[in-house]
């Protein structure tokens, strides 16, 4: 599962700098408490405002506005957090130890349980964060890489293609796995298990589940 983290960007990391600490000890409750509850609301209800924000933060719509100029600065700041909870359980389930095959199985779990949850949220990233930026979910995606690079290095997955086709390759499978469960046409359990056989048959692995 994933934790809350404090959003630590660039509006965070400013109030060092302007702001008695008093002002910026309440700054930062408000933004932790506007980050938690998009994070809540964003997932019920993707079209929500930021009225409907403000109004389950507890706060004033002009106090978000305070602190992100717009709905798009307030959905990426929370995909800042969310990408970086996402990486840090990434880092630290042993995919490096692991047999290829397992560690993808661990790779897509968590990776599943994020888009699952934030499928609108993942698609934001994906279509505005700059290719090559230092966004936590390029981070995900280049682990995903080397992680198949490892496959193919131990002959574990297939070379027949390269490992950052695979990797974005996998990505897409799961966005379409996400869209079918939001359109009723698969439950989550099979969605789930049909990515995963998917991408170990993609990856040409030796030993995808038949």
């Amino acid at each position: 599962m994933l934790r809350l983290v404090r959003y630590r960007g660039s509006v965070a990391d400013t109030l060092d700098n302007v702001m008695p600490a008093r002002r910026r000890s309440d700054a930062r409750r408000s933004i932790d408490a506007i980050l938690n509850a998009a994070r809540t609301i964003l997932g019920e209800r993707p079209d929500a405002s930021m009225e409907d924000i403000a109004t389950a933060a507890g706060v004033t719509r002009q106090t978000v506005y305070a602190h992100f100029a717009s709905r798009d600065a307030l959905i990426t700041a929370l995909i800042h957090v969310v990408g970086a909870e996402t990486l840090a359980t990434i880092e630290s389930a042993g995919l490096d130890t692991a047999p290829p095959a397992d560690a993808l199985e661990r790779f897509l779990d968590i990776c599943w349980d994020l888009i699952r949850r934030y499928p609108y949220l993942l698609d934001t990233v994906l279509t505005q964060t700059p290719p090559g930026s230092n966004d936590p979910h390029h981070a995900a995606t280049a682990r995903l890489e080397q992680l198949i690079q490892r496959g193919q290095d131990g002959g574990d997955f297939d070379r027949a293609f390269p490992a950052a086709w695979l990797a974005d390759a996998t990505l897409g499978l799961a966005r379409t796995a996400v869209e079918q469960v939001a359109a009723g046409r698969l439950t989550a359990a099979n969605a789930a298990a049909m990515l995963l056989e998917s991408t170990l048959r993609l990856c040409g692995a030796a030993d995808a589940r038949r």
